[in-house]
């Protein structure tokens, strides 16, 4: 089986490729070669079974694509994109990387004639407000921002070129994924990893919203876990709704800093700073809170069950297990 992973350079990406080498095989078949894609040179593996090969450039450029789908894949994982919060705030580049790629790569599967499976990364930025105390699965997209507006287009493209036989597609909404390990990046979402992240390594986060505000979570293990799961699922079990709303755990922020002092004491949680951000509020205040999920769940996709299991994968694999003193 070869495999093409875009985004291959991001976060989830890095965990995926992991995954992959270490498991050596996908729905159950081995893996003979992987090839990388990213805007950055991704970087390959150590010990891996497979051939892998890495590849930089801009997605959006259609000779970029041709190029990665000539190796004919069986399947492919789009996560390229721009975040949240660097979407918005740069409309251009946000509809070239999050539309325009999504589409460059999609017209280059259908003229190399080959049908793989494609896992897309959509998000539950799809939806807009107002929201009723749980999200059901055929809740309406009303993206309220350019980003949640991008995605819900790929995904619309994703299930008119399924339809049409050109690929296999199943998009996956992720949750907001927590806790993200490294520097903060440009996503809006960013402080709820950094209010649990940064206190566990001993330094101060800010807090740009109130602590009343809901959001689902999930671990990037939960994320890689969609991943993996969406690549081998029978498509005929999906039917013709091919977006799916990954499960994950609906909790206020408040909830998220009692489950820090829970595991890292009162000492973690006073480096928690507010530091209100009206825009960052004003983008919060349009992702929906908590989803009912149930089409995914009976699908077999599975996350934590708390947000304290969320932040226990963050300490298990990113700070060796115990937290620093």
């Amino acid at each position: 089986m070869r495999i093409l992973i875009t985004g291959a350079a991001g976060m989830i990406g890095r965990k995926l490729l992991a995954r992959l080498t270490a498991d050596g095989a996908l729905a159950g078949k081995p893996i003979t070669a992987i090839d990388l894609h990213d805007i950055v040179a991704p970087t390959p593996p150590t010990g891996a079974a497979f051939t892998v090969k890495t590849h930089q450039g801009d997605l959006a450029d259609p000779s970029a694509a041709e190029a990665l789908v000539a190796a004919k894949p069986d399947v492919i994982f789009h996560l390229a994109g721009i975040v949240s919060g660097e979407a918005e705030a740069n409309f251009d580049l946000g509809y070239r990387v999050n539309l325009d790629g999504a589409r460059v790569l999609f017209d280059a599967v259908r003229a190399a004639k080959i049908a793989p499976r494609i896992v897309f990364t959509s998000s539950i930025a799809v939806f807009g407000a107002p929201f009723p105390a749980v999200i059901p699965d055929e809740f309406h997209l009303t993206p309220l921002t350019s980003y949640g507006t991008q995605k819900a287009i790929g995904e619309a493209l994703l299930a008119d070129y399924t339809r049409k036989g050109i690929f296999d597609g199943i998009g996956i909404r992720l949750p907001t994924i927590v806790v993200r390990p490294g520097k903060p990046n440009k996503a809006a979402s960013g402080f709820f990893s950094g209010i649990i992240r940064e206190p566990l390594n001993g330094l101060p986060a800010d807090l740009p919203v109130s602590r009343d505000v809901v959001h689902t979570h999930a671990s990037p293990r939960s994320a890689v876990g969609f991943l993996l799961h969406a690549a081998a699922i029978d498509g005929a079990l999906v039917g013709p709704r091919r977006n799916l709303t990954m499960p994950g755990v609906g909790v206020t922020v408040g909830e998220q800093i009692a489950a820090l002092r829970t595991i890292a004491g009162d000492k973690a949680t006073a480096l928690i700073r507010e530091a209100p951000d009206a825009i960052v509020a004003k983008i919060v205040a349009g992702w929906p809170t908590r989803f009912d999920a149930k089409r995914a769940r009976e699908l077999g996709f599975t996350c934590e069950k708390s947000f304290a299991e969320i932040i226990q994968v963050y300490i298990d694999e990113e700070l060796g297990g115990h937290i620093p003193h």
